[in-house]
């Protein structure tokens, strides 16, 4: 007997409608899965007879032939177990066929038949309300999956108990529609203060001028300046994160296998630090699936590369796209696979091999030669694209015993609302441009209220630093995030001259 039930599958982070087909006819005991399968969805035979026989139901001694179509699709992950142990019940009789007519069902199956959590819940849920079907899923994925808002969702959180609630409902099961989940408060109580860096005035104004417009910033300065200090502390001066973008960040760290079960992320911007030595699969994304990278995870929120120079050049230089774009392409053989990648990029790093090179103490041994070698590991395109180049120096150390009130998070973090306030506002023509980075060059030239003198002083400072285009337009977004910091309708002079001062 054949039965046929609807699951999915996600591709990047968007799910594609799988239909699972169990076909058992008699012949000799054996299980076929076809339709592009990985290994892990070939094991789901282990998976499903040991879960059916411990649920006390009878695995049949046939020949039986699982198909996943469309079959030119590669089928990944162990979300089919469910579907399929569903569909075999179905076409050997012990579950009415009618009653998985409707649903979308996922879920990974435990030897003893309990549903266990599954990635990508978010994109299996907005595929489901598009198509006003319910979808089924493992009880520690709800939460997650009612993030969708209109999607119909059930649970269970065994096979047994599945079973019997669609011998009892049919396909309307427990289905409801997920209700308005209310908004979270994001207390950055909890997150690590500028309160508690003495000193590095230029840097933190630096920071919040990254905050405020989303720019990128690299820090350069001795080993033990502060720099990965002040990096760490820049996801509690930026605004919370908006419906949108929540949605957009739970739908990549689902697919990335970070959510932990039964709960939701915070708001807050996400911060991602990997260590230096990381791949260039680690970092842009890719492997089987493929699943995203670092860029990709930090989407909306903040990626800090300590120790830059350290990375090998041609991983900092795939970051060059995703800087530019705001989003990834990793091409496989049969697919293209798209990953948004819309972050801020902070780097710290040592002028030179032993780091000294900019201090006055006389402890740098390296000869010019050397130190050049090394900066040259950043190329020149990419340091075109980072729009803050800052100086951090050594902290005076009788400067860090002293009482002095340093100015708190929460108070920079007014300023920074403020300023996003005021973009918000000027880009809402553009839609879906947030930010001054975000903001077209050309666009921003023509109506970013650029006084005439600051216009000629780019002008001027463009020919004698000689300026790519880039680079240019770079200055004209941060000198104009410089003027809404300081509520000024118009950029002026000297917003611009601070502006420049960051690309020498």
């Amino acid at each position: 007997m054949l039965a046929a039930i609807r699951s999915a599958s996600v591709l990047g982070i968007d799910a594609i409608d799988i239909i699972v087909e169990v076909d058992v006819v008699p012949g000799l005991p054996a299980w076929t899965i076809v339709g592009l399968a990985s290994n892990a969805v070939k094991e789901a035979r282990e998976r499903v007879s040991a879960a059916l026989a411990n649920s006390g139901f009878d695995v049949p001694s046939r020949r039986i032939t699982v198909n996943l179509s469309p079959a030119d699709v590669r089928k990944e992950g162990t979300s089919f177990d469910l579907p399929i142990a569903l569909a075999l019940l179905a076409a050997t009789g012990s579950l009415p066929p009618a009653a998985i007519e409707g649903l979308i069902v996922a879920g990974e199956l435990g030897l003893d038949g309990s549903i266990r959590p599954i990635r990508g819940a978010l994109s299996l849920a907005r595929a489901a309300a598009r198509t006003n079907a319910c979808l089924v899923v493992p009880d520690a994925n709800v939460a997650e999956a009612t993030l969708a808002g209109t999607a119909r969702i059930a649970s269970a959180s065994t096979l047994g108990a599945l079973v019997t609630q669609l011998r009892n409902h049919g396909p309307t099961l427990a289905c409801v529609t997920a209700p308005e989940r209310p908004r979270e408060r994001c207390d950055s109580a909890d997150a690590l203060d500028f309160a508690d860096v003495s000193g590095q005035a230029a840097a933190k104004r630096a920071l919040e001028i990254a905050a405020a417009g989303g720019h990128n910033v690299l820090m350069m300065g001795p080993p033990g300046a502060g720099k990965t200090m002040l990096a760490r502390r820049l996801p509690a001066i930026l605004p919370a994160l908006t419906e949108e973008e929540l949605l957009e960040v739970v739908a990549i760290h689902s697919v990335g296998g970070l959510i932990v079960p039964g709960t939701i992320p915070s708001c807050t911007p996400p911060f991602r630090a990997p260590h230096h030595t990381i791949s260039l699969a680690g970092l842009i994304g890719g492997g089987p699936g493929p699943r995203p990278g670092e860029v990709s995870l930090a989407h909306r929120g903040v990626l800090f590369l300590d120790e830059l120079l350290e990375l090998p050049r041609h991983v900092l230089d795939a970051m060059r796209q995703p800087l530019e774009d705001g989003c990834v392409v990793i091409a496989r053989a049969a697919h293209a696979v798209a990953f948004p990648a819309r972050f801020q990029l902070i780097a710290a790093a040592n002028p030179c091999k032993c780091g000294h090179s900019l201090s006055n103490n006389g402890r740098c041994q390296c000869s010019t030669s050397d130190i050049e070698r090394y900066r040259s590991r950043l190329s020149g395109p990419l340091a075109d694209r980072i729009d803050l180049h800052v100086h951090v120096g050594a902290v005076d150390i009788t400067a860090l015993g002293s009482a002095k009130d340093e100015e708190s998070s929460a108070s920079i973090r007014k300023r920074v609302a403020v300023a996003r306030d005021r973009q918000r506002e000027r880009y809402e023509p553009l839609g879906g441009v947030r930010t001054n980075a975000d903001a077209p060059g050309r666009w921003l030239a023509e109506f970013g209220e650029i006084s005439r003198d600051a216009r000629i002083q780019l002008v001027a400072a463009s020919e004698r630093l000689e300026m790519s285009a880039r680079a240019y337009h770079r200055a004209l977004r941060v000198a104009r995030t410089i003027a809404d910091l300081d509520g000024d309708t118009q950029v002026s002079q000297s917003a611009m001259a601070e502006a420049l001062h960051y690309r020498t």
